[in-house]
């Protein structure tokens, strides 16, 4: 066996990568082969542990989509591969690499042996600045929904997370004026409840906001719901939760490479399902198969 590099997040998941350390110790310890294993308590100096890798080499993560998101300057920076052991709440990106709901004993031997692929990653770009997503860019009513979930109760995981706080944004709905334009032709302009970009199929947990998207076929989707109230949300939100929701006359799907989004509002952001902050415009690219990951 090779030499493996093994990270944990122990706050993942609400704590729950936390109580697996003691176990993934003495895994690597009876292990036939080093590991030199690193405990991210700290974002920065886990960002200089990874950069301090050797260029190229794999890296088992025990996190979920928050953890990715953090780190995933630091892979893209040092070309490293992605092996996700997935212990987080939302799991949207182990849902697409196949390994969502593998015991992490399982998914270790995994990361060791799988070959590794090529991801697409989207980017960012905001006047404050530019950064990588891996899962999804969320704007507007998906965005507040991501900040509630993040705050939410601790002992509340998952999808059910995700559903209370939509339920409470729902109790001050608002939408925003937007216009969208993808690869410079206009696709959409006015009274918009969110304008998603997904690069997995799923997002919030594994509602399957667009299930034909493809993590490498070098384009992003576009997930546009336009004018809806209270009641109207509501209805349409089952049908979200059961891939219905695509034929709905107000919702609109489209691929793409480049997208541009502007609003005379401040139109609140969350990438990977981290709340990001606001801005009134912004713009959206994808760099086609520029991360290497162990998938099934």
């Amino acid at each position: 066996m090779n030499a493996m590099n093994l990270l944990i997040n122990p706050h993942a998941g609400g704590g729950r990568a936390g109580r697996l350390v003691p176990a993934i110790q003495a895994w690597a310890a009876a292990r036939n082969a080093p590991v030199t294993l690193h405990v991210a308590e700290d974002v920065p100096a886990t960002l200089n542990w990874l950069l301090a890798l050797p260029r190229g080499a794999r890296v088992a993560l025990v996190g979920g989509d928050g953890t990715v998101n953090q780190l995933l300057p630091a892979f893209l920076a040092n070309d490293l591969c992605l092996a996700l052991v997935p212990q987080g709440s939302g799991n949207d990106v182990a849902r697409a690499l196949g390994v969502f709901g593998m015991p992490w004993h399982e998914a270790l031997k995994f990361a060791e042996q799988a070959r590794p692929q090529a991801m697409d990653v989207g980017w960012l770009h905001t006047t404050d600045g530019q950064r990588p997503f891996l899962s999804s860019l969320t704007v507007g009513f998906d965005s507040a929904v991501g900040f509630k979930a993040l705050h939410g109760p601790r002992w509340l995981r998952g999808l059910p997370r995700y559903l209370l706080a939509t339920f409470r944004e729902l109790s001050a709905l608002q939408t925003w004026d937007m216009q969208v334009s993808l690869d410079g032709v206009p696709v959409h302009s006015g009274t918009t409840l969110f304008a998603s970009t997904l690069n997995t199929p799923t997002y919030g947990s594994g509602m399957p906001a667009v299930p034909q998207a493809q993590i490498n076929d070098g384009e992003l989707d576009l997930l546009v719901a336009g004018k809806f109230n209270v009641p109207q949300t509501l209805v349409m939100l089952p049908r979200l939760l059961m891939a219905l929701h695509l034929s709905h006359p107000r919702v609109l799907t489209r691929r793409f490479k480049t997208m541009e989004i502007t609003s005379a509002q401040a139109l609140p952001l969350a990438t990977d399902g981290e709340y990001v902050g606001e801005a009134t415009s912004l713009r959206v690219q994808v760099a086609p198969g520029a991360l290497r990951v162990v998938r099934k």
